[in-house]
């Protein structure tokens, strides 16, 4: 019974989560550092960290891999499906409504811009409170900075994976001694390594054999699930280079039309929550409900499989003494991450002149000085989008 309304308590706050967290990848991960560290401290800044560093080296949906570890480590398997549901609900049925709906009409969205200043202010706050945890000295800071200017510098899907790996490298020489074994303990996971190897081989057979028996079978939900799962497996860089392998998949091979293609993924970039769910709408397009569900599930699967079954390892790793340097290096990587996200796209693609600034400095002083909760901060964010823009 307790274990119970340990999950249904998982999926409420993802759930809450879901319904609030606008401003893409980057956002939703500050947004899921004041809930899950700072409120619930239901983990640690270096366990979220770490978690977000694991997320930047798999492919697929950064914010959903980190809520999905979440779940895991908080309720087991469960916990995880409960934190993806409950993550990604909201945004799949509003992209249901909107497919079956809306799909070819004109949707005035001006108060969508107020949101986005909420997620600068959530974002901001976020790179702040990991860096005074996660960047304790000058060498700590140097590597941040350095990940910093060569992810503005480099735009490349895999530039976060490399910039991780060499600053694990450099943390490994640098911090190897400085390091201690304090918090070497970390949190006992509720699955073992041989559960993980498991759920990565049935990652490595679906990805093999999907596409052989699609072009075996002449099926055509094979052939939609075999898209969507592939898409999924292959993305890296979050959830906006996804779009292109869509676009092969679907519109190129005549499934769906460049119409309904653009504006579904204009659709999706108003809605709370990943990226990724704009498989719902493709999936509502083509085969209504039925087709929905089956578009999300396989879409998200490859992520799901990833991170149960690679995160066993990630967290012995990051335990080991030897290799707490490493971590320590790419745990002050990850805040330079985020804060190069923070400035491109955020900031660059959302603020707009002094008006801009000016709310999002109240915004941050509401949730610095008056500690507001976030989702309040979204229904204001709603109202100054409406009044303002």
């Amino acid at each position: 019974m307790k274990h119970l309304r340990k999950i249904v308590e998982i999926f409420l706050v993802s759930f809450k989560l879901g319904c609030t967290s606008f401003g893409g990848p980057t956002a939703h991960l500050g947004y899921f550092q004041h809930e899950y560290v700072q409120n619930r401290q239901w983990l640690t800044d270096k366990e979220y960290s770490n978690l977000v560093a694991l997320s930047q080296f798999l492919p697929g949906p950064a914010s959903s891999q980190v809520g999905m570890g979440i779940g895991l480590l908080r309720g087991g398997l469960l916990g995880s499906i409960a934190s993806f549901i409950g993550f990604t609900l909201p945004s799949v049925l509003l992209l249901m409504v909107c497919a079956y709906f809306y799909a070819h009409k004109e949707i005035e969205m001006n108060w969508i811009h107020g949101l986005k200043l909420v997620a600068v202010a959530i974002v901001a706050q976020a790179v702040w409170d990991m860096s005074k945890k996660l960047i304790p000295s000058l060498r700590h800071f140097l590597i941040a900075f350095l990940a910093l200017v060569v992810l503005l510098l480099w735009m490349h899907p895999f530039a976060q994976v490399v910039v991780i790996f060499a600053s694990a490298l450099v943390g490994f020489k640098l911090f190897k001694e400085s390091t201690t074994n304090r918090d070497s303990e970390g949190i006992r996971l509720p699955i073992s390594k041989s559960i993980g190897m498991r759920f990565l081989l049935l990652f490595i057979i679906l990805l093999i054999g999907l596409p052989v028996a699609s072009s075996l079978f002449n099926y055509e939900w094979l052939q939609i699930i075999e898209k969507f799962y592939v898409s999924g497996a292959l993305v890296f860089g979050g959830g906006h280079v996804v779009l292109p392998l869509l676009e092969v998949q679907f519109v190129q091979s005549g499934l769906l039309s460049s119409s309904d293609f653009i504006t579904g993924y204009g659709i999706t970039q108003a809605m709370p929550g990943p990226l990724f769910t704009f498989a719902s709408y493709i999936g509502m397009i083509i085969g209504g409900i039925p087709g929905a569900l089956v578009a999300t599930i396989a879409i998200f699967l490859p992520a799901f499989l990833l991170i149960i079954g690679v995160l066993p390892f990630w967290f012995t790793i990051s335990r080991t003494t030897g290799l707490k340097g490493a971590m320590a290096g790419a745990n002050a990587a990850v805040v330079g991450i985020l804060a190069a996200a923070f400035i491109q796209p955020i900031v660059t693609q959302t603020i707009q002149g002094g008006l801009d600034v000016f709310i999002v400095i109240g915004f941050l002083v509401l949730l610095i000085r008056w500690k507001i909760q976030p989702y309040l901060l979204v229904l204001l964010g709603i109202g100054v989008g409406v009044v303002f823009y």
